[in-house]
């Protein structure tokens, strides 16, 4: 049995959000992707696998439009090495998207933030 987190895409933003985690994310890459065939929702992702700090993560575009989308409920946690890493991060996930708590200080980390991006996935940028 194995289990990873799924981020299904919608209106065929999955391989722009692919792009923008492998250029911020040290290591990250895209690992599989396969193409729903000819007339069947192309040019959209039909699965991809993307390795994010040893973690994989199933994603696609949907080609069904659905009524929900992504929650802050369910987040990637991201571990970061210096407060630099944490700035760049939040900064740039955030762009186009929210903040939902800013770069701080909380108690529970010396640098802390949470951001949704700009395809509403929502990211825990941690300073342990």
């Amino acid at each position: 049995m194995k289990i990873q987190p799924f981020l299904m895409f919608q209106n065929g933003q999955c391989q722009a959000a692919l792009d923008l985690y492998v250029s911020l994310i040290p290591g990250a890459q895209v690992l599989e992707i396969a193409h729903f065939p000819e007339g069947q929702g192309a040019p959209a992702i039909m699965r991809a696998v993307l390795s994010l700090g040893g973690q994989t993560v199933i994603c696609n575009d949907s080609p069904v439009k659905h009524a929900f989308d992504f929650t802050p409920s369910f987040s990637l946690f991201v571990d970061c090495e210096t407060e630099a890493e944490v700035d760049r991060l939040a900064a740039a996930l955030g762009e186009g998207g929210s903040v939902l708590m800013p770069v701080g200080d909380y108690g529970f980390s010396r640098r802390f933030a949470w951001v949704s991006d700009r395809f509403g996935v929502s990211w825990q940028i941690n300073l342990p």
